[in-house]
């Protein structure tokens, strides 16, 4: 009979025998390195923090130029968005919707009115814009590690290839003595354009480093009215066809680039069109003279213009204004509450007069 000694022992060699395997396993499994200068990725959370961002809150536009789809909920609800989830009570859906229409309705007269709800839209914009200060704030510091108070392009350079994976030491002793980079050509496309935007936020006299408020610009363009302009130059090159810096409807309505496989995006791509020629036509257009120019872009871009916060508010109660008063009342709101909040309401009717 084998002692308890030499039992342990043989456990101990299989043990280290299974070990072994999973390593080599481990290794043979493991994709192979390319770049000397790549490490692990970083997580898309890094990665976020310092480049800036596609989609911006409360603009109408992305910054691929593609239709905002969360437009309306993000100017009804603000930061109260993330609460109307879709697997989020009904009932409970129902009084928070409420309590926003009784802050919406300012003279309690159980109606809202245009005029109420563009302060409310400017109100929820300005919300947006705090939340991106706050939010520089933090991404400044994760990219100004020596804490003067301002950032040079290559230390911002440095941060970003770090967080698409490459070694930020050997990255930075690389920029230190002007020796060449080995970036994929994608990677290094990003960069150019980046450093495009870096010299727009950098306010005369340019001296290529950002301080907080520049580097706002840089992430946050929709609030800065000459980065606005830059970032309305950079969708009308995307989209403009013929080189006029101008946008036709045909130019605005085009499909992204890609073939239609089956009837279900055939379906997507129609409804894509059908979106933009009504934001083309009844939206951007202002003369509606078939053609969109850059101040047109440019207006329709801005989020704190109050006259298109104005024009939104109208669009909005039109949505769900079945009685044609131009004004919206609770039952109207909680009808349509998928428009407002992208969350939908059963049984609304049976419930509002008992709980409002």
């Amino acid at each position: 009979m084998m002692s308890r000694q030499a039992f342990l022992c043989s456990l101990g060699s299989l043990y280290l025998s299974l070990l072994f395997v999973f390593l080599l396993m481990d290794v043979y499994a493991r994709p192979a390195n390319n770049s000397a200068l790549k490490e692990k990725p970083a997580d898309s959370k890094d990665e976020n923090e310092i480049l800036p961002p596609d989609h911006l809150n409360g603009v109408k536009m992305e910054m691929d130029g593609h239709l905002n789809k969360e437009f309306h909920q993000e100017v009804f609800l603000g930061k109260e968005m993330e609460e109307f989830e879709e697997d989020s009570e009904p009932r409970k859906n129902r009084k928070k919707l409420m309590v926003i229409f009784s802050k919406v309705d300012i003279n309690n007269d159980k109606k809202i009115s245009a005029k109420e709800m563009q302060r409310w839209i400017m109100q929820k914009t300005d919300e947006h814009f705090q939340e991106a200060v706050e939010e520089n704030k933090m991404h400044f510091r994760a990219v100004d590690p020596d804490g003067d108070g301002h950032v040079s392009w290559d230390e911002y350079k440095i941060k970003f290839l770090a967080s698409k994976g490459f070694n930020e030491k050997e990255i930075a002793e690389k920029i230190k003595n002007n020796e060449e980079l080995k970036i994929d050509e994608e990677t290094q496309e990003v960069l150019d354009n980046l450093k495009d935007r870096w010299y727009q936020a950098d306010n005369p006299p340019p001296d290529l480093l950002l301080n907080e408020e520049e580097f706002l610009s840089f992430l946050h363009p929709e609030h800065s009215r000459g980065m606005l302009k830059f970032m309305v130059k950079e969708i009308i090159r995307d989209l403009d066809q013929d080189g006029d810096k101008k946008l036709t409807l045909s130019e605005f309505i085009s499909l992204p680039v890609g073939t239609v496989e089956n009837q279900q995006a055939q379906d997507i791509d129609d409804d894509w069109v059908k979106d933009r020629r009504k934001e083309f036509e009844e939206v951007i257009d202002a003369n509606h003279d078939g053609i969109v120019t850059m101040e047109e872009l440019e207006e329709y871009m801005d989020p704190m213009n109050e006259y298109n916060a104005l024009n939104e508010a109208k669009q909005m109660i039109a949505v769900a204004d079945e009685n044609q008063n131009h004004h919206l009342e609770l039952e109207e709101i909680l009808k349509y509450s998928e428009y407002f909040t992208g969350s939908k309401l059963m049984d609304y009717a049976r419930n509002v007069h008992e709980e409002f």
